[in-house]
């Protein structure tokens, strides 16, 4: 499995041990990894684009993200199991000719709940949390407010209509984090406490909520996960 990481403090978190327990063998690439992003899918039965600080369309700020979304598009052309995880769905829905914007409610920051929706029940990743409300962290100023024709909308929250979605047959984008957990809610805190300040959030309140929901947070996260990898194997699989 492929994973492009845009910076060192927005990692694969919890879903890490995770995946690999599945199985999967993960493939880390990015600035901080130290390693390119290649120029194509062969040899990966699966991609997971990471969240980053950065905006999907900033290339002069992180100039392998042409690469990025053009594997993206790879993934949706070939049944290549996708996952883009906050700016990962951004760049999903930008690649594949969506439409990404500023907030206009302003951001979410925080442990939030997500709904899914009745349209997830015959999703294969998302299925089992259909007509639920979970919680998820989120930490985004943007949003896909247009996504490409086809898409579906999984999931939502009262700021952000297209939460979770999906663009071809195993191409999925999540705007929240399902791999983060307290600590990596304090290394954000920690990289911009001034944005913070501005929203007028405690770095206590912030970090503790998501820190007390983190069994909730493993309990919905990391099953998704177990699909995820399931998805790539079978996928994998039919394609030997």
């Amino acid at each position: 499995m492929l994973v492009i990481e845009h910076q060192k403090n927005a990692g694969l978190g919890q879903l890490s041990d995770r995946l690999t327990e599945n199985g999967l063998t993960l493939e880390t690439v990015g600035p901080d990894a130290g390693a390119p992003v290649p120029e194509s899918l062969d040899g990966y039965d699966a991609l997971i684009v990471l969240g980053g600080a950065m905006g999907p369309t900033e290339d002069d700020k992180a100039p392998w993200l042409p690469a990025t979304r053009k594997l993206l598009v790879d993934g949706v052309e070939l049944g290549v199991p996708t996952l883009g995880i906050c700016l990962g769905a951004q760049l999903l829905a930008t690649a594949t000719g969506g439409h990404v914007r500023t907030m206009p409610q302003g951001p979410e920051v925080g442990l939030y709940d997500v709904d899914f929706t009745s349209t997830a029940a015959g999703d294969p990743l998302f299925g089992g949390l259909a007509e639920t409300s979970v919680p998820a962290v989120q930490w985004h100023w943007l949003e896909a407010d247009r996504l490409p024709d086809g898409a579906q909308v999984l999931a939502s929250s009262p700021a952000c209509r297209n939460q979770a979605f999906r663009v071809g047959a195993a191409a999925w984008g999540v705007q929240f984090h399902p791999e983060a957990l307290g600590a990596t809610a304090q290394d954000w805190v920690d990289e911009d406490r001034e944005s913070l300040d501005e929203l007028g959030l405690e770095e206590a309140a912030v970090v503790g909520d998501v820190r007390a929901a983190e069994p909730r947070l493993g309990a919905v996260w990391l099953p998704i996960a177990d699909r995820f990898s399931e998805i790539a194997k079978l996928t994998a699989a039919e394609a030997a």
